[in-house]
């Protein structure tokens, strides 16, 4: 008897709220644009949550300003505005999701928790196998007690009660719901709204890096969850890919299209040098290759855009609390003439990795007419990533 094969995960949407001040932080600036481990606190939730496969959409809600200020949203990402309250900026979220089905799932996270781990993710949407809504709880340690007047009261049973955290997961249609029905009403969460449905809630373990930015204090707590202040050390990693050409295909390379008479062949998009780029990343990090993540016998991936590879790299350096300091690619071609389209090369490479340009190299050269790329049968590109990881 064959074994049944396990249905595909619906798909999975990420909403990112970053529309407060924060002013119980005390900056100058909103919490979620301060600086940790060297980027921004929001950037640190966004890259996590665009590394992860399951997540092919997101919504980033938050000021214009704040959005200028972190270099770009990963591919499959749009922003909106936020409300006046917590509650509102979810509504507009939903309201960017309009053409998404019911039965996908939805993780909404807060800005201000930067430490999002792919165990929790990997918890809640199972959780949503068999539930509505699923949320991150950690059990409470200390010792609880009523207090008024700066006067400690009876001890209070903790027992029964949870820390709860984000992101929480939901299925779309079941928090939409939620929203629609509460419009009288107020919620610290949305968890809580769709309890008013009268829909149980099913509890995860959550993670303790979830920690939340809320005083300053908080970012001497982080650095050291997220493991920033220890020593790290550099990684180098070279990448390489080549692509037949042929007639009648779009030409992409570097993350942008190029016109020309003929384009790659492959079972992607075929952008050599961003296949390149993200072999030299995953090599750094001793996490394989493109073909380990992205098989091409998986037929999701048929066509896929290439830039997804290079954004879904970028995101496991920051999953493990690393950052790339520079990427150096060249491409080896007879034709197209690269030159003249570096610059926007540079620029969208810098784009999907959320690095200054000035962290991006594009080169390229000839073989002199020798080889395949001498006789224009294909094009090659090699690359290497120069990234920042922590000491274990």
């Amino acid at each position: 008897m064959s074994e049944s094969v396990p249905s595909p995960l619906p798909r999975v949407a990420a909403v990112l709220l970053a529309g407060g001040q924060g002013t119980r932080a005390g900056f100058d600036l909103p919490k979620q644009l301060a600086m940790l481990g060297g980027k921004p606190v929001l950037r640190w939730s966004l890259d996590s949550l665009a590394s992860q496969p399951a997540i092919t959409g997101g919504v980033l809600v938050a000021n214009g300003d704040v959005t200028a200020a972190i270099a770009g949203l990963p591919p499959g990402w749009v922003s909106v505005d936020p409300g006046v309250e917590r509650q509102q900026s979810v509504a507009n979220a939903l309201a960017a999701l309009a053409d998404w089905h019911d039965d996908a799932f939805v993780l909404v996270h807060d800005a201000a928790r930067p430490g999002v781990t792919a165990d929790v993710v990997d918890r809640l949407l199972a959780a949503l196998g068999d539930a509505e809504a699923a949320i991150p709880t950690l059990p409470v340690p200390d010792t609880l007690v009523e207090q008024a007047a700066h006067l400690a009261g009876d001890v209070v049973d903790r027992s029964a009660l949870a820390r709860v955290q984000t992101p929480q997961a939901f299925r779309l249609g079941t928090l939409r719901r939620a929203h629609v029905e509460a419009v009288e009403a107020a919620a610290t969460d949305d968890a809580q709204l769709v309890r008013r449905l009268g829909l149980p809630v099913v509890a995860v373990a959550g993670d303790a890096r979830l920690h939340k930015l809320t005083y300053a204090e908080d970012m001497a707590i982080l650095n050291g969850l997220l493991g920033i202040d220890r020593m790290t050390r550099t990684a180098v990693g070279m990448g390489y890919d080549v692509h037949r050409l042929v007639a009648g295909k779009p030409l992409w390379i570097g993350g942008i299209e190029i016109s020309h008479s003929h384009g790659l062949e492959g079972h992607s998009d075929a952008d050599v040098g961003l296949h390149a780029l993200t072999d030299a990343i995953l090599g750094a990090l001793a996490d394989g290759d493109i073909g380990d993540h992205f098989p091409p016998s998986d037929p999701q991936w048929r066509g896929a855009a290439s830039h997804r590879f290079l954004a879904f790299a970028a995101g496991r350096v920051s999953a493990r609390g690393g950052r790339i300091d520079h990427v150096d690619l060249t491409i080896i071609a007879e034709a197209p003439k690269v030159g003249p389209h570096r610059a926007a090369m540079r620029a969208r490479i810098a784009e999907i990795l959320a690095i200054p340009v000035e962290r991006v190299s594009v080169k390229a050269t000839t073989t002199e007419r020798l080889g395949f790329t001498g006789r224009r049968e294909g094009i090659a590109a090699q690359a290497v990533a120069t990234l920042q990881l922590p000491e274990n």
